[in-house]
């Protein structure tokens, strides 16, 4: 399953939901307050949206609802990535890997991690 474009916004209520599995409206709400300016109203905006793209699912529970994400991080991840090489790079790995290859500064053992898994998807 594909996720739908998120914002920077809703990546971080997903992370929210990722790290605690099932959340209440209202804790959501309190976690986010105190790392970010939102209020309460921005957040339940944000819960929305997910719902309605089918990231994030809910069920009733007393006079409010539990949220729970629908989707794992690693499958969103692979959604950002995909839009990303598309729209940075036109699609073409080759161009990313070499800019990012130049650019960041890596140590030896990101040099060598990066050589096992090229040399592991060479490999039949």
């Amino acid at each position: 399953m594909s996720m739908p474009r998120a914002s920077d916004a809703e990546w971080e209520v997903l992370r929210v939901l990722w790290d605690h599995q099932e959340l209440s409206g209202t804790d959501v709400v309190s976690i986010l307050q105190e790392t970010t300016h939102w209020k309460p109203t921005t957040i339940r905006t944000l819960l929305s949206r997910l719902v309605k793209k089918q990231v994030i699912g809910f069920r009733p529970v007393g006079s409010g609802y539990l949220y729970f994400p629908l989707m794992t991080q690693a499958e969103c991840e692979v959604t950002e990535r995909r839009t990303f090489l598309h729209k940075v790079y036109g699609g073409n790995p080759r161009a990313m890997m070499a800019a990012f290859l130049t650019e960041e500064d890596l140590t030896p053992e990101d040099l060598d991690t990066l050589q096992k898994l090229l040399d592991d998807r060479r490999s039949p």
